[in-house]
C-alpha cells in the first residue's frame, strides 16, 4: 500500500464526493468542516491495528492509552474516548496540537513502521478534546471534599498548571504565582498562535480558575514576594519556573542592533495576537516584515521563529544549523512545514561573526561532522577558510535556554542545583533537599517538551499529596 500524505488543506469541492459537495454548498462552513473532521477522525482511528505491543503508548511520556481511545473514536464513542484520554493527560487538546508526534507516538506506530503511513494520533486527540469542549463534557474541578492545606506553585507553564489541576481536584487550596500578566508561560507567550491558538490556552486557564485555583500574576518571586514568605504561607511549594535564560552568541559583532533573542521575538508576536501594545514590534525591532531574516538554531524554537517570520512578511527567511538535517534536535515535521512555506535551511553552517551595526550580514562558517561527542552525536568541526557572508536585516538567536540562578535570585543557598544550574530534585517525585519544596518540568530536566512537563506536574502533585497526608497523620498522633 502506498504511503498516504497527510491532508493539510480542505477543499469541499475537491475532497468530498461530487454529490455530497453539491448538497453541502449552502451549509455553514464550520458545520461542513465539523462533519468532515468527524469522518476523518473516525477513518484514521479505524486504521489502528490494535497491535499486541502498542509502541505508540510506550513512547508517549504520559503513557496515554492510545489504542483504546482510538478504537472508541472509530466506534463513535467520543465521550468515552475523551474521558480515557483525560485520565492520563491534563491537556490533551494542547498535546494534540504541539507534541512532536513524529518523534513520539506516531513515529513509533506499527503501521508507520510497516510503510503504510502512521495513524494521525495527534489530530484525533485534538479532535476528540475539541469535541468534548463543544459538547460541554469538560467542567471545572469539583472536589468531593475540601482540604485545609494550601500549596503554592511558582510558574504557570504546563508543569505548574498540570500540578495545580491534580491538587485542586483532590481538594487542596492552590495558589499559582507568575511574573507575567497572563498565565500559561511558554504556552501563552512562547509558542506561536498558528501552532497553539491562544483561546485554547486561555480556556483551560479559565477552567482551572473556575475550579478554585487562584492565580497571582505580575508577581516576581524574589522581588514582589520573597521565597521564604511563600514557604511560611503554604504547606508545600512547587517550583515550575521553566528555563528562560537564552544562550548567547559569540563572535565579532554579536552585540549589534538587529540581533535579538528568540523568546523576545516570539513573545512580541504573541502579545500582538492578544491586541497588546508592543512598542518594540511597532518600531520594527521585533518585526520581520520586509526584512531578510536569519534564524540561528535547529530546535523547535527555531522552527517557531522561521515560520513566524514568514507570516510577518519577511523578504526571505533562512535557518542556519551547525549539524545536518538528520542530527537536528527539532521536529522533522516542523522542518518540512517550514520548507513548504519557503524557509531555506543552510545545514552544516554556523555563525562566525556579524557585519554592520545594525546588523547587515552574518559571517557563515561551513562545518563538517567529525567524531561523536559524549552523547554519541557527531561533533561539528569548522572547514578552514570556508566562510561566506549571508545578508541579514534581522538575526534571531534560537540556541536554546538555560536556567536562571534561582538560589541567588531567591536568596536560597539551601536550594540545591546541578552543574547545569537546574534544580536538583527526584525525577519521580520532584522532591528537593528543602522540606516541603518540590520542582517540576524544565527547571529540573533542562529545556524539554511540554508533554514531559505535564508528566512531571502530575507525578509531583501525587508526591505533594503524599507529603500532605504524611504531615496530617503526624499532626493527628
Amino acid at each position: 500500500m502506498a504511503k498516504q500524505p497527510m491532508l493539510k488543506f480542505i477543499n469541499v469541492e475537491r475532497d468530498m464526493p461530487d454529490k455530497r459537495a453539491a448538497d453541502e454548498r449552502n451549509k455553514d462552513f464550520h458545520e461542513i468542516y465539523a462533519e468532515y473532521a468527524a469522518a476523518k477522525a473516525a477513518e484514521q482511528a479505524s486504521r489502528c491495528s490494535q497491535c499486541g505491543v502498542p509502541y505508540c503508548q510506550s513512547h508517549c511520556p504520559l503513557h496515554n492509552n492510545i489504542p483504546d481511545w482510538l478504537r472508541m473514536t472509530a466506534e463513535g464513542r467520543l465521550k468515552e474516548a475523551y474521558e480515557l484520554s483525560q485520565a492520563t493527560n491534563t491537556f490533551p487538546e494542547i498535546c494534540g496540537r504541539i507534541c512532536p508526534q513524529d518523534r513520539l507516538c506516531e513515529g513509533n506506530c506499527v503501521i508507520e513502521q510497516s510503510g503504510h503511513g502512521t495513524v494521525t494520533i495527534g489530530s484525533v486527540e485534538k479532535y476528540i478534546t475539541d469535541t468534548a469542549w463543544d459538547e460541554g463534557w469538560i467542567t471545572p474541578a469539583a472536589p468531593a471534599q475540601e482540604r485545609p492545606e494550601s500549596v503554592g506553585i511558582i510558574g504557570t507553564g504546563p508543569g505548574g498548571l498540570a500540578a495545580a489541576d491534580v491538587l485542586r481536584r483532590a481538594g487542596v487550596q492552590v495558589v499559582v504565582y507568575d511574573r507575567h500578566d497572563r498565565a500559561g508561560g511558554l504556552l501563552t507567550y512562547g509558542i506561536p498562535g498558528f501552532k497553539l491558538e491562544k483561546d485554547v490556552v486561555m480556556r483551560r486557564i479559565d477552567q482551572l480558575e473556575q475550579g478554585g485555583v487562584e492565580f497571582v500574576l505580575n508577581c516576581n518571586v524574589g522581588e514582589d514576594i520573597q521565597f521564604d514568605e511563600l514557604r511560611s504561607k503554604h504547606d508545600a511549594l512547587v517550583v515550575a519556573t521553566g528555563v528562560y535564560k537564552s544562550r548567547e552568541l559569540q563572535g565579532p559583532g554579536s552585540g549589534a542592533g538587529g540581533i535579538v533573542r528568540a523568546i523576545d521575538y516570539l513573545t512580541a508576536s504573541n502579545r500582538m495576537s492578544f491586541g497588546d501594545s508592543v512598542p518594540a514590534f511597532d518600531s520594527g525591532e521585533l518585526n520581520a516584515e520586509g526584512k531578510r531574516v536569519v534564524v540561528i538554531g535547529g530546535g523547535d524554537t527555531a522552527m517557531d521563529c522561521v515560520r513566524t517570520a514568514v507570516r510577518q512578511g519577511a523578504t526571505s527567511v533562512k535557518c542556519l544549523y551547525r549539524r545536518d538535517r538528520e542530527n537536528m534536535p527539532g521536529s522533522q515535521r516542523e522542518v518540512q512545514n517550514a520548507e513548504e512555506e519557503g524557509v531555506v535551511f543552510q545545514w552544516l553552517s554556523a555563525p562566525k561573526g556579524f557585519a554592520g551595526d545594525p546588523v547587515s550580514g552574518v559571517m557563515v562558517q561551513q562545518m563538517r561532522l567529525g567524531a561523536p561527542d559524549a552523547s554519541g552525536r557527531q561533533s561539528p568541526e569548522e572547514i578552514e577558510g570556508a566562510i561566506a557572508e549571508e545578508p541579514a536585516d534581522l538575526v534571531i538567536k534560537a540556541l536554546g535556554f538555560e536556567p536562571e540562578d534561582l538560589p541567588g535570585l531567591w536568596k536560597q543557598d539551601d536550594l540545591e542545583v546541578t552543574s547545569w544550574g537546574t534544580i536538583r530534585a527526584e525525577y519521580t517525585t520532584g522532591r528537593t533537599a528543602m522540606d516541603g519544596v518540590f520542582a517540576v518540568g524544565d527547571i529540573v530536566r533542562g529545556a524539554s517538551l511540554v508533554v514531559w512537563a505535564i508528566r512531571d506536574g502530575r507525578d509531583t502533585a501525587a508526591a505533594v499529596l503524599d507529603h500532605l497526608n504524611a504531615a496530617q497523620a503526624v499532626a493527628a498522633e
